[in-house]
């Protein structure tokens, strides 16, 4: 019965992916919450950390634990937000950088492998569901208490 639900099939799927990307990660030092982290702050710019938690979805002291270590390994840098005094500036640093190239070839390397193991019309419903997914859920189409 647990193989057949949506649930299960998510479940059990994200955990395959996040053990692939911990291993690879691993190969570097790293893991899979920092490359996620590393993609999502702007290389250039910078990202304001008040921006970063909710653009990954991740708690604040799950998301304060993993800037830490970033910043221990030498991946960040921490300054103040020159657009606004109260929050802080998470930028790259070079090794930072050159992490973030690593964790984007392992992404797009994923991305290929699955974009030539599968049909594109049923890769265009795979991803039609998934948005049919978290439109429910957003929505709160499922569990509505009224």
């Amino acid at each position: 019965m647990r193989e057949l639900t949506i649930d299960y099939l998510l479940r059990s799927t994200w955990i395959a992916v996040a053990k692939m990307y911990n291993e690879e990660a691993g190969k570097k030092g790293s893991s899979m919450s920092t490359g996620f982290a590393l993609l999502s702050i702007d290389p250039e710019s910078g990202t304001p950390s008040t921006s970063l938690g909710p653009k990954m979805g991740m708690e604040a002291t799950s998301l304060s634990r993993t800037l830490k270590t970033m910043e221990e390994k030498g991946l960040i840098t921490r300054s103040k937000n020159p657009d606004d005094g109260r929050s802080v500036l998470i930028g790259l640093t070079d090794f930072g950088v050159e992490m973030r190239e690593f964790s984007k070839e392992v992404v797009f390397k994923f991305d290929n492998a699955v974009k030539d193991a599968v049909p594109s019309d049923k890769l265009d419903t795979f991803i039609e569901v998934f948005h049919t997914i978290n439109e429910l859920i957003s929505n709160k189409k499922i569990y509505n208490s009224k």
